[in-house]
């Protein structure tokens, strides 16, 4: 049981196992290597050091205490008083450690900001428990809360463009407006939800996209979003209608990159973040967010787009909210669906779907989680993964490991020339790439017995001798078949590498001539064919997924290659699944 762990201070966080923290916890480690960050001023703290493998999110991620979330729940449903008493041993131990803006727990905003979330839903939950009621230990607690919002306000991450790290201040900032009221919790309150009205037209695009080009961070930012509304609302703030039309268009974006299983592509960078991670489901399960919004803003057409999501419902909004969610909600699967400002494009058909890429680098152009993966897709058919992406390992832990997993070499997209799509500005810039790519002449269209996408970019168009890749991929409506044509249109002789990472599970029995037959662990079975201009070879070796952050396996991945080749040149591959 999660809470039984959790008051023993037993964790699995990032990849890391089962991992006993001890009777007395230590908050400014990474447990994973053994590398800490001594107690100084937060500005002096070196959070990123490309000389130690250190991973600053282990510490971050332990010091969230959203571990604790589960002992919450189980002195909700039981009333027994050693979960409060485990909680606040917790809290004591980690006030006593931490004194604001003494450790690295500090070192930005954003860490603080995602403390407030759980600190103040612990609170409400343990306020009346007797392990709670000393006056001492809720001065320290409270007082130690204060800080926090006293701390985001003053150091709060504002930019040219803002991301999720300003969004999760502000959203922290209304939560603790909420709960402390006063002089200071009004002004925060009434500052932060203005600016978070501005910025959800900013970070929400019209078609519901989040602009840093990643399912995972979109979950995270749709999250702060609609939790920050909750508690404005709570205290008479009103939200207005376009901050809930752009927090539906998210939840709407999400119904459709979720898959039949519930499952959400591994599409630019995940570190795992959330904000109340209430559910025991899935941490790449996104329905929750389509159930949440659906249940806040009262509409029934985006509540039906999923039957998932329910264990959240009750837990972020309470029971009448999960009860009435149990009727009328069907888990319609959209249609297929383009999302030109994000660069998103779904094609749907009966058990299958395929999430394809075709945008811009993401964040303005400037990289941030997006990934060099424009044209990459991934593909269910059958109701099995049968392509994946390579997902976000580490961040800082490897610079070599994080590089890799955002370059194009690491997706399922033509690489020409051993070039990147978007060119890196400097391998130490770990979160930045430049603009270079650009999406052309993307659609989705319908054939008789297909659904299919089209599209192109530009990011070779730089090359001394330019080349424009094309990719169509026709999904056949029966779910069992995708095709997938590139084209390279051009000038010049060029090196091209096609790579197909197929998903966990799938093994690869024998190649013969252009086929390729395939097994899967649950007995299905794939047959992989390929046609084009004759010049291409075909290599399998190990391919490597990040499932989440911190782990990496193997599975097959197949590069189709042509050297010294002349443009134009093309090649088709075909995938069909029989049970």
């Amino acid at each position: 049981m999660r809470a039984e762990r959790a008051c023993r201070h037993e964790v699995e966080l990032l990849g890391s196992g089962p991992t006993a923290l001890g009777d007395e916890i230590v908050w400014d480690v990474d447990f994973k290597t053994g590398d800490r960050w001594l107690p100084r001023y937060f500005r002096d703290i070196q959070i990123v050091d490309q000389s130690r493998p250190s991973d600053v999110k282990v510490p971050w991620e332990l010091s969230r205490l959203q571990w604790l979330l589960p002992v919450g729940q189980a002195y909700l449903l039981t009333g027994e008083e050693r979960y409060a008493q485990a909680a606040r041993a917790v809290l004591e131990q980690w006030i006593a450690a931490n004194p604001v803006g003494r450790t690295v727990n500090w070192a930005i905003a954003m860490e603080p900001a995602m403390r407030v979330f759980s600190w103040t839903w612990l609170f409400r939950v343990f306020a009346r428990s007797a392990g709670w009621a000393d006056e001492s230990f809720r001065g320290r607690f409270l007082c130690s809360l204060y800080q926090h919002g006293k701390f985001i306000s003053r150091y709060i991450e504002r930019a040219d463009l803002n991301g999720n790290h300003f969004t999760a201040d502000c959203a922290a900032l209304v939560v603790a407006g909420a709960f402390f009221g006063g002089r200071d919790g009004q002004r925060w309150l009434g500052s932060a939800m203005g600016e978070l009205e501005r910025e959800v037209a900013t970070q929400i695009l019209e078609d519901g996209v989040d602009i840093e080009a990643s399912s995972a961070y979109h979950r995270l930012v749709s999250e702060l979003f609609l939790v920050a509304a909750l508690h404005a609302e709570s205290r008479g703030l009103k939200v207005s209608d376009s901050y809930k039309k752009r927090l539906v268009a998210a939840a709407r974006f999400t119904a459709a990159y979720s898959r039949p299983d519930g499952s959400a592509p591994l599409w630019g960078d995940a570190d795992d973040a959330r904000v109340l991670p209430f559910g025991t489901g899935p941490i790449n399960d996104h329905r929750h967010l389509i159930a949440c919004v659906a249940a806040y803003v009262k509409d029934a057409a985006l509540g039906s787009m999923t039957d998932g999501g329910r264990e959240e419902l009750f837990w972020l909004l309470g029971p009448s909210y999960a009860d009435d969610a149990r009727t009328g909600r069907q888990g319609i699967e959209p249609e297929p669906a383009a999302f030109p400002s994000g660069g998103a494009y779904i094609l749907r058909a009966d058990h299958a779907h395929v999430f394809i890429d075709c945008g811009d680098v993401g964040f303005g152009g400037r990289g941030g989680h997006g990934h060099n993966d424009a044209l990459s897709f991934e593909a269910v058919l059958r109701g099995i993964k049968v392509v994946e992406e390579g997902g976000c390992f580490v961040y800082t832990a490897s610079f070599a490991e994080r590089n890799y997993f955002r370059s194009t070499a690491a997706h399922n997209t033509p690489r020409i020339d051993d070039e990147e799509i978007n060119r890196f500005v400097d391998p130490e810039l770990l979160w930045y790439l430049r603009d270079d790519a650009h999406p052309m002449d993307a659609r989705i269209r319908h054939e008789t017995g297909h659904v299919i996408f089209e599209g192109a970019h530009s990011g070779y168009s730089r090359l001394p001798f330019p080349v424009f890749p094309r990719r169509r991929i026709e999904l056949h409506r029966d779910g069992a078949q995708v095709s997938i044509h590139d084209s390279f249109d051009g000038e010049g002789t060029h090196d091209i590498q096609i790579p197909l990472q197929l998903a966990r599970g799938w093994e690869i029995e024998d190649v013969i001539g252009a086929r390729a037959g395939c097994v899967h662990g649950s007995g299905a079975r794939m047959s992989i064919a390929w046609h084009g201009t004759p010049e291409w070879k075909l290599g399998v070796t190990p391919g490597r997924i990040a499932p989440s952050y911190g782990i990496v396996i193997t599975a097959p991945r197949l590069e189709w290659s042509t050297k010294d080749v002349t443009v134009p040149t093309h090649l088709t591959v075909t995938l069909q699944v029989t049970p």
